[in-house]
């Protein structure tokens, strides 16, 4: 199966046929640019499409060091940024400074469909962090806590 098609310089990336992968805060991603191993190898960003699972599906809290901004293709959900909690919807984007905490969370009773882009590109810590269990919990140490009235941060699957 091929993930991309080159024509004459130009690369076409094809997201139905980019596998991606499930993360236990209750999303599946997949990186389309700017990352190892992607269909479109940029590196001075990178770009991604994010499903977060229907009540709670969830980018859970975290910073990373890059300019990031979240466009919410599909769906409604609460983000957070800092000290701020709102809700967003489909057609709306929002900005995410560098190193400053936020989470995107699933509060409808449908999928929420996003896509991601932060420069430079390459893999972010807290993807890894996630995945092996050892992503900072909110409010312990020097992680901020969420605003006030967020969804918790979900790090796992629930059983």
């Amino acid at each position: 199966m091929r993930l991309r098609v080159r024509l004459r310089g130009m690369i076409i990336a094809d997201i139905a046929k980019i596998a991606g992968r499930t993360f236990p805060a209750r999303r599946w991603t997949r990186g389309m640019v700017g990352q190892a191993g992607q269909a479109i190898p940029a590196k001075g960003f990178a770009m991604g499409y994010v499903v977060l699972e229907p009540k709670g599906g969830q980018v859970p809290w975290h910073n990373q060091e890059q300019e990031e901004v979240y466009m919410v293709l599909e769906g409604r959900g609460e983000i957070c940024v800092g000290a701020e909690r709102q809700e967003i919807s489909a057609g709306q984007a929002v900005f995410l400074p560098p190193t400053v905490f936020h989470q995107l969370t699933n509060t409808g009773d449908e999928p929420l469909h996003m896509m991601y882009i932060y420069c430079p590109g390459g893999d972010v810590a807290h993807w890894r962090q996630e995945l092996d269990g050892t992503l900072p919990p909110a409010g312990v140490g020097p992680t901020p806590p969420l605003p006030a009235g967020a969804a918790p941060q979900c790090t796992k699957k629930p059983d």
